[in-house]
């Protein structure tokens, strides 16, 4: 299978990757070349500590390392797809945009799938003059580690592309779950829920955020907190989900203070190097003052 991911960040390099070793020829795109030799760079650093950790053979990083190719034209890069993977930041019109775009250039019976994490699949989809071969593939990060993929049915997705969605995800030995179409679908709804309400309760002073993750990852036997998972993630994604699902479901979605004030002073978590946590080379090292103001 011929496999096309529109995007070279942290999701597009991580759908390349594991597309690339299973198998598939992979043409990874973004708009710069700049961006698209990042991807790849960082699919080789991902795969040379896959060398040292011994779980990736050279010879199979070599040959993943083949099937993969980066460009800035999207004609060439879904010329011949079999598969298209958008995976553009989460704004719906830059969506529609992007498949409506790869409708011009995709071949007829090209599956086109929207990686996104919360937004509306039929509404991305209704960009489509036959929406019928759209689908959502939620994959989750890191995604080269993380096995889940949740494969997201929308109003106009037909059994043939659903078939083909489910297959993909057996190919590159991921799990999937199958949900319809709906705010936040599964994962993010139910994530989400959970994070707010541990921001909640260190605002309130109920609990400090190492605490509040100790709980759950002792307690609950989560890989990682609620708190210390939002910075990972950031809180600026968070925060956008929370609006998006708060205009679609309600006040119990309702982003608290302690967030917003997060997200406007830039302090989006991990990537900036602080957010409830305080991260340096990409390790949690303390916690935020501000915080530990409240």
């Amino acid at each position: 299978m011929h496999v096309a991911v529109l995007g070279a960040g942290t999701m597009g390099h991580g759908i390349a990757q594991v597309s690339a070793m299973a198998g598939h020829d992979v043409t990874m795109r973004d708009i710069e070349s700049e961006y698209v030799q990042n991807g790849l760079d960082a699919i080789e650093e991902n795969l040379r500590g896959g060398v040292e950790r011994d779980k990736v053979t050279e010879a199979e990083m070599a040959a993943t390392l083949d099937r993969l190719t980066g460009t800035t034209s999207l004609g060439d890069a879904v010329a011949d797809a079999d598969l298209v993977v958008e995976a553009v930041p989460e704004d719906m019109e830059l969506k529609q945009e992007t498949m409506r775009e790869v409708e011009g250039f995709a071949d007829d019976d090209a599956v086109l799938a929207t990686n996104t994490s919360s937004l509306s699949v039929t509404e991305i989809l209704s960009a489509l003059e036959h929406p019928e071969r759209g689908i959502g593939m939620h994959f989750f990060n890191p995604v080269h580690i993380m096995a889940l993929v949740e494969v997201v049915v929308a109003e106009q997705t037909d059994d043939g592309t659903l078939d083909l969605a489910h297959e993909f995800v057996d190919d590159i030995d991921k799990t999937a779950v199958e949900v319809r179409d709906s705010p936040g679908f599964a994962s993010s709804r139910l994530g989400v829920a959970l994070g707010v309400e541990a921001m909640r309760m260190v605002q309130e002073g109920v609990a400090s955020p190492e605490d509040v993750d100790a709980a759950m990852e002792l307690g609950y036997n989560h890989p990682m907190g609620p708190v210390e998972l939002g910075d990972v993630v950031g809180l600026d994604v968070r925060l956008g989900i929370l609006e998006y699902l708060r205009e679609e479901l309600g006040e119990r979605f309702r982003p608290p203070q302690i967030l917003k004030r997060k997200v406007r002073a830039g302090k989006l978590g991990k990537k900036t190097g602080e957010g409830f946590y305080v991260w340096e080379d990409g390790e949690k090292v303390g916690v935020s003052e501000d915080v530990m103001d409240q």
